[in-house]
């Protein structure tokens, strides 16, 4: 092995830890020495005093000290654990809050179809739950949990909320495709409920974004209808059952031939909120017969 070269103008270090320990030791031989024999007695009896006294006070600080921090990291472990426990806690609290929310969701939503089913009495319906819909913020086509087996067929109508949502447009086994009333595709004959105005409700989704639906060939000629007034589907609609509500009159423009009016209505159903919907079983084609 080589011999360790100590470089010119190095210093010589000591770590702490091997310092302590060595002081440590020294006192400790010290008092031992002086507790057990008399060698210190006389002339180094000073030099005890000034010397093994000081360090001994030394070393009783310091464990006092540590004795301190010893019960401060004690007390932060305590908290560390507490804290810990209340995260749980909050953590708990939080989900039951959650699902607390939802069911009080889902029971609004529950007397809304019992108040729906009560309001269109007259009709056989099936309750179903919405499990998938098309991507985008509004309900424009989505599928429900009931099919052929429940008794349902194409050309139903589905209701939820305020009134009417769309139609049944394709069907399987245990499910169901509604295409709304928003739907782009989508026309409904409609007529004003006070007047019996007829006119045609189109789906636009992009409307939706402002919160309304277009209407057209609306006859007035009376200039009786006004802004809020109900709009309900027709009798003369070929699958849509009538008197069903569709929305309310938010604006009304004259065409330009003056022969019929045209303008925006605001749904009765909260297309960007469904959950549960009620489908009619009944057709139109079998309430005709």
């Amino acid at each position: 092995m080589s011999p360790i070269i100590k470089r010119k103008g190095e210093r010589f270090t000591l770590p702490s830890k091997y310092l302590l320990f060595i002081l440590t030791l020294l006192c400790t031989v010290l008092m031992l020495v002086t507790f057990g024999t008399d060698v210190f007695n006389g002339p180094l009896n000073t030099t005890v005093g000034y010397v093994i006294v000081p360090f001994g006070q030394g070393i009783s600080r310091m464990g006092e000290w540590l004795a301190n921090r010893t019960e401060e990291l004690s007390q932060i472990r305590s908290l560390l654990q507490e804290n810990e426990s209340l995260r749980e806690q909050v953590a708990q609290l939080t989900e039951e809050n959650t699902l607390l929310q939802q069911d009080k969701y889902e029971l609004n939503q529950l007397r809304e179809l019992v108040s729906l089913d009560e309001q269109y009495g007259e009709y056989n319906k099936v309750g179903a739950r919405i499990i998938y819909r098309d991507s985008g913020n509004w309900y424009s086509s989505f599928i429900i949990d009931k099919g052929t087996e429940d008794g349902l067929s194409i050309d139903m109508n589905v209701i939820a909320g305020g009134g009417l949502v769309g139609i049944i447009t394709a069907v399987g086994p245990n499910w169901a495709r509604v295409t709304s009333i928003i739907s782009d595709n989508s026309n409904v004959s409609a007529m004003t409920l006070a007047t019996e105005d007829n006119l045609i409700v189109s789906g636009d989704l992009q409307l939706m974004s402002e919160g309304v639906i277009a209407f057209s060939q609306m006859v007035d000629s009376k200039n009786q209808v006004e802004v809020g007034d109900k709009i309900v589907t027709s009798n003369i609609s070929d699958k849509y059952l009538p008197n069903i509500l569709i929305g309310y009159l938010h604006t009304i423009n004259r065409d330009t031939n003056n022969l019929t009016k045209s303008g925006y209505l605001t749904p009765a159903v909260d297309f960007e909120h469904l959950g549960e919907v009620l489908v009619i079983t009944d057709l139109k084609q079998q309430i005709g017969e």
